[in-house]
């Protein structure tokens, strides 16, 4: 009888805002899939205080209501809501092996790699592609 290998997971986590779901969102998630052969998804929906620091106002759909979106499309795995404060601990509970970023994410990865390897994770960290730009950005789809 043979034993058939257990498929190694591959933990991927991405971080976003992810407020009014588009293409752009879409292809990010899938091109984060593709960085491993047996992908687990994990997607950390910004808390809305966090994204009203950064952008400097709030999203127009709730952290929650951003939440309940992304746990409807299938090939998520897992969808969670980052932390208020200190973002590594809910890096850290889910221990990625891979961190993608995508292209316009550079509040978020200042020293990301060092202050990850003080808690002990050293996950690669890949920029994902820009999908379409022009058309499939939040800040251009509210306009």
């Amino acid at each position: 009888m043979s034993l058939k290998k257990r498929k190694q997971i591959t933990r991927i986590m991405v971080f976003g805002t992810f407020d009014a779901l588009h293409k752009g969102h879409l292809n990010f998630f899938k091109q984060a899939l593709n960085l491993a052969k047996n992908p687990f998804l994990i997607v950390s929906v910004a808390r809305d205080v966090n994204v009203k620091k950064v952008k400097g106002r709030l999203p127009r759909n709730s952290e929650r209501q951003r939440l309940r979106a992304l746990k409807k499309i299938a090939w998520i795995n897992k969808p969670v809501l980052g932390n208020t404060k200190k973002y590594l601990s809910h890096i850290a509970k889910e221990r990625p092996e891979i961190i993608a970023l995508g292209y316009d994410q550079g509040e978020f990865i200042k020293n990301l790699r060092l202050r990850l390897k003080k808690t002990g994770l050293t996950p690669k960290i890949i920029r994902l592609k820009p999908y379409r730009p022009e058309i499939y950005k939040s800040s251009k789809i509210k306009k």
